[in-house]
């Protein structure tokens, strides 16, 4: 059966009138209909439905890393499909796929983390996270160890508790899930130090976090939650050391640590997992989704430590959490066939060189005028304009300097993705050095174009 799906540009944008885009500003799409259709992808290029091809400079949305049309995962899903199109892993049912893939992300997450509860998005992995907590100190005989500690800044979601552990600027006139998540500073030396040199901004930033367990009592406290590089917040990479000076805190105060690498594994940073083998830490629950598939499936790991499991499966324990879909048979398929690929190519190998190429050529941008700051690793990086650069005083936002770019950019050739005054690439992990060279000649273009007309 062949679906019937709009063909032309007009077609397609007529009745997508009816669909509600993700964020995105409704009205404005309402009054002017400003919108791109893909209609195809390939590789590291996408097509519009005008024939145009694009550089696929996000990757999706931070997730396809090893490329569009990959034949091998493509095939894996569709066999996949024909043995057993669905069953879920709901109460004392399994099937292999799930199980095989469980298997195979225990053996790559570091130190023991060894059991895997499946979802389909990063905000129910990171939900799910805290609710196992939850339940994991009710078990333990402290149901009062509620509390998650969040930060300013952070990314981990659009659910109803997800977003409470996102940074407040991504609920504003939203309900979210009061009461619960606490928001420590912002980990961003190049905004945030005033004045101290990294070491003492580091310091500033760990007393802070003791101030605020103290303040709110470490045994009200179940975790603390954070990227190892903030994505959405603005790819902000914290100072080194921070993050095992973190996981070293709540230790000593008995708070355990989420590591949402949601964006930073499978090779985006150069490794599977990034918590322990980039920034040297080891958390009690990683959690992951997008490059886990490559976006190919809807699909998300919670993937926790023996010691937590140990508490939730024992004598007496109902395990009331789960969704229809997790595990489900073609999104595993998908996550095997994906790991096999990135295995067979050696693709986190490969970007721990091409993605410095990647961050050195886009780091080479800063000598522009309107350019604060690049920031970043690897493949995930994000420009941050200025109006001026010593005071680091932001343009206006009506201005919306980053989209201004974004489009100048689509015009030439390249998709990035506009954040109010930042800019952030985060393109799939098979870029050869040319297409990386023509990235950053693209980028340079636009924003000298962009301060042309400024």
């Amino acid at each position: 059966m062949t679906l019937d799906l709009p063909k032309t540009t007009d077609d397609i944008l007529t009745e997508d009138v009816h669909l509600v885009q993700s964020f995105a500003d409704l009205n404005a799409l309402k009054q002017d209909g400003a919108r791109t259709a893909i209609v195809g992808a390939e590789g590291t290029m996408v097509t519009d439905s005008e024939g145009n091809e694009l550089i696929d400079g996000i990757g999706g949305l931070w997730c396809v890393n090893v490329g569009h049309k990959r034949r091998e995962i493509i095939e894996a899903i569709n066999q996949q499909l024909e043995t057993l199109d669905f069953y879920s892993t709901f109460y004392s049912f399994t099937h292999p796929t799930a199980a095989a893939l469980a298997a195979k992300l225990a053996e790559l997450a570091p130190g023991s983390l060894n059991k895997v509860h499946f979802g389909n998005s990063g905000s129910v992995a990171n939900d799910s996270a805290v609710r196992i907590l939850h339940h994991y100190y009710k078990r333990l005989g402290q149901p009062q160890k509620r509390k998650v500690l969040s930060r300013h800044g952070a990314y981990h979601g659009s659910t109803h508790l997800a977003i409470a552990m996102t940074t407040p600027e991504y609920s504003d006139g939203w309900h979210k899930a009061e009461g619960i998540v606490h928001h420590l500073r912002k980990p961003h030396y190049w905004r945030e130090g005033d004045g101290m040199t990294e070491a003492e901004f580091t310091d500033a930033l760990l007393d802070d976090m003791k101030s605020e367990i103290e303040s709110l009592g470490a045994e009200n406290i179940a975790c603390f939650i954070g990227e190892p590089i903030m994505g959405a917040g603005g790819v902000i990479v914290p100072p080194e050391g921070y993050h095992a000076r973190v996981a070293d805190l709540c230790r000593d105060y008995e708070i355990k640590v989420i590591s949402d690498e949601v964006v930073t594994a499978f090779g985006r940073l150069g490794h599977f997992f990034a918590s322990k083998d980039v920034f040297g830490f080891q958390p009690d629950i990683i959690t992951t989704a997008k490059g886990l598939t490559s976006g190919y499936q809807p699909l998300s790991a919670t993937i926790l430590s023996d010691e937590i499991h140990e508490v939730i499966s024992g004598p007496g324990a109902m395990f009331l959490h789960g969704m229809t879909y997790s595990g489900h048979p073609a999104a595993s398929a998908a996550g095997l066939a994906n790991i096999a690929l990135m295995e067979r190519d050696q693709i986190p190998q490969t970007a721990r060189t091409t993605g410095k190429l990647f961050e050195t050529t886009l780091k080479g941008l800063g000598d522009l005028d309107i350019v604060g700051e690049v920031r970043g690793s690897h493949f995930m990086i994000g420009i941050e304009f200025v109006k001026d650069k010593v005071s680091k005083e932001i343009f206006d936002p009506s201005l919306n300097i980053g989209l201004k770019v974004a489009q100048k950019c689509q015009e030439k050739g390249l998709i990035a993705r506009p954040l109010g005054h930042i800019l952030i690439l985060s393109p799939t992990l098979i870029l050869s050095p040319e297409q990386i060279a023509t990235i950053g000649a693209i980028l340079r273009e636009s924003i000298t174009e962009v301060m042309a007309e400024l």
